[in-house]
């Protein structure tokens, strides 16, 4: 029987889910099969989409479909919960709520880990790519300006770019264009005259993990909770 292992609430979408999942197998550098870790994945794809309910544009909300599957993650035995679609933690505290397992909170870990790489001091303007759904939320303008940066939204014509990578890029066709990627980098870095970007959008991070950048001062939100998702999994190996 499987013991101590994490449940990941994902399906939003289902290529994020994918390469999240990619991220934490090759992050866990395993040299034979038991040395992967152990883990069940929830693609619940029928989860309804967060961005038009956030809006205004949807009375049909996810909550209920995610707090499904917290309920059975938490009835299966999960030590902790992993939920890899930025806009879902709008409903974060709610969800929480619902378990004694904890969930790694996606957004506060990936702004910790841009403030150890890229000190505020010396890095004030922060870009933000994601959804409409998670601007108008605040789930990462508030805890970026908590931390000492300034917060910087993309203006009308960039965000129907992001949002056009986002929903026909990955979600609707697959058809990943670098070209359209690095303009929209190029848009807040350079455009908007900012020293950082958060990409806080797991689609975005889909493209990331395609067009790797290593040179521009990207915070992938997926790979910072890939990253700290394998470090939580070996350190219940330890225990």
């Amino acid at each position: 029987m499987m013991k101590n292992f994490f449940a990941v609430i994902g399906g939003m979408g289902t290529l994020a889910t994918e390469s999240y999942i990619r991220l934490v197998d090759e992050q866990t550098h395993a040299h034979e099969d038991q040395e992967f870790l152990d883990y069940v994945v929830f693609n619940d794809a029928s989860v309804p989409d967060r961005t038009e309910f956030i809006l205004g544009n949807s009375a049909d909300s996810p909550f209920p479909c995610i707090a499904d599957d917290i309920r059975k993650a938490t009835a299966m035995g999960a030590s902790f919960i992993t939920l890899p679609c930025n806009t879902a933690h709008y409903f974060f505290d709610d969800l929480q709520a619902l378990t004694p397992v904890p969930i790694i909170h996606m957004p506060k870990v990936t702004i910790a880990e841009m403030s150890s790489r890229y000190p505020a001091s010396r890095h004030p303007r922060v870009a933000f790519m994601g959804t409409r759904g998670s601007l108008v939320s605040g789930i990462y303008s508030t805890a970026v300006k908590a931390a000492g940066y300034q917060f910087v939204q993309p203006d009308a014509a960039t965000q129907e770019k992001i949002s056009y990578l986002i929903y026909h890029d990955v979600k609707e066709t697959g058809d990943l264009d670098r070209q359209r990627y690095a303009e929209a980098l190029d848009a807040m870095l350079t455009g908007h005259h900012c020293d950082i970007v958060i990409l806080g959008c797991t689609e975005l991070s889909v493209l990331n993990e395609a067009f790797p950048m290593p040179e521009l001062p990207i915070v992938d939100a997926q790979a910072v909770l890939a990253e700290e998702t394998v470090r939580q999994a070996k350190k219940l190996r330890e225990n």
